[in-house]
């Protein structure tokens, strides 16, 4: 897909128009997801412009809240030096000090969304995505290696499975996008948390009144998605 078109497409979502490398990847990404697609059930989008705004939109806009810093050039061969960019890309909230890249846990991968362009927009973070259909963990881990995205770590398993296990490693970020079984997968996200961890939810404005039930984290107040009638952000903060 032509990379102009992409990067009109997705001006609703950012501030700032994308890098040609990121646009290049994001390409890369479309002709991936179709022709896996055509094979497997991956998403009931099917036209590419689609694509971009329903999928890597929404996940671009929340890439964005969760590092708003990450828009900007960061430059570690200055005087700022490597901890400084890091510093200036951290969630407030998740960490207060740069002691290690923030670990990102995406749970009911699916597709990818909105874990492998939070990727391409921190490519700092840690990344590990949930997904327990081994074909589409399959996708997750040739999308990755296409774009060659490094520090990701696709576990084919289910949630709650893990969330038993005492020694999984906790994460800083948890994000949810459309999964099955909301009212129990969401407990469990927390569970994956570190203290003072953010979980960022893209959910329909119903589902947001179940949200501030369910769990007892301190929410912001819900950002709608733009070109959306009903899709909301929802970012909640671990005590």
């Amino acid at each position: 897909m032509d990379t102009a078109r992409i990067a009109a497409l997705l001006e609703p979502f950012l501030e700032q128009s994308l890098p040609s490398s990121q646009l290049d990847q994001i390409s890369t990404y479309i002709d991936l997801l179709l022709r896996w697609n055509a094979r497997i059930n991956l998403t009931a989008v099917r036209h590419p412009e689609e694509i971009v705004t329903r999928h890597f939109g929404e996940s671009f806009f929340l890439a964005r809240h969760l590092f708003p810093a990450s828009s900007k050039p960061c430059h570690p061969e200055r005087s700022e030096g490597p901890a400084s960019c890091l510093a200036s890309r951290l969630p407030q909230g998740v960490l207060t000090a740069p002691l290690h890249p923030p670990r990102v846990l995406d749970i009911g991968s699916g597709a990818g969304f909105p874990a492998l362009p939070l990727k391409l927009w921190a490519p700092h973070i840690h990344l590990t995505l949930i997904e327990s259909n081994h074909k589409k963990a399959a996708f997750l881990r040739e999308v990755a290696r296409a774009l060659t995205l490094t520090n990701i770590n696709v576990i084919t398993d289910r949630a709650e499975v893990l969330a038993a296990r005492p020694d999984f490693p906790q994460a800083d970020i948890v994000t949810l996008r459309a999964v099955e079984h909301f009212d129990a997968i969401l407990p469990q996200a927390v569970t994956f948390l570190a203290p003072k961890g953010t979980v960022a939810l893209l959910i329909t404005t119903p589902q947001v009144s179940q949200v501030l039930t369910l769990t007892k984290l301190r929410w912001q107040a819900q950002m709608n998605v733009p070109k959306s009638r009903s899709r909301v952000l929802l970012i909640g903060y671990k005590a």
